[in-house]
C-alpha cells in the first residue's frame, strides 16, 4: 500500500499533471468571465442598438455589477489557486532535499585515471595509483 501511495504521489505531483490541473481550473473560471461579458455587456448593447428593449438606470447597475461579480470570481480563484501551488511546490521541494540528503556520494574520481572509484578505496583499482591522499568526495 505504501508503494501504491508513493506511485500516486508521484504521478499526482507531476508537472506536466499540475500544469493540466491549473490550466482546466483557470480555463472555467475565464470561460465564467466571457459568458457573463456576453450577457451583461455584448447582449444589452445590442438590444439597445436594434430597439428590441430599452434598459433602466437600475437595469445597467445590476448587469455592470454582474460582469464585476465574474470579474472578481476569476481573480480570487486565481489566487487561491496560486497559494496552493505555492504550498504544493513548498512541500515537493522539502521532499526533494530530503531525498537528496540521503543520497550520499559513494565514488569518487581517481585524480591520474580520472575513472570512477569507491569513495573508501585507498588505490584505484583501473590504475594502481595511491589515492588516498586525494579525497574528491
Amino acid at each position: 500500500m505504501k508503494k501504491f501511495m508513493e506511485e500516486f504521489k508521484s504521478f499526482a505531483l507531476r508537472g506536466n499533471m499540475m500544469d493540466m490541473a491549473v490550466g482546466v481550473i483557470i480555463g472555467s473560471a475565464f470561460s465564467g468571465i466571457v459568458k457573463s461579458l456576453t450577457d451583461n455587456l455584448i447582449q444589452p448593447i445590442l438590444n439597445f442598438l436594434t430597439g428590441s428593449k430599452v434598459y433602466n438606470l437600475q437595469e445597467i447597475a445590476g448587469l455592470l455589477s454582474a460582469f464585476l461579480s465574474s470579474l472578481c470570481n476569476f481573480f480570487i480563484m486565481a489566487f487561491i489557486l496560486f497559494c496552493l501551488l505555492k504550498i504544493i511546490n513548498s512541500l515537493v521541494s522539502l521532499g526533494s532535499k530530503k531525498q537528496e540528503e540521503e543520497e550520499k556520494v559513494t565514488e569518487k574520481e581517481c585524480p591520474y585515471c580520472k575513472s570512477s572509484i569507491h569513495i573508501n578505496a585507498t588505490r584505484c583499482p583501473h590504475c594502481t595509483s595511491m589515492v588516498e591522499q586525494f579525497d574528491n568526495a
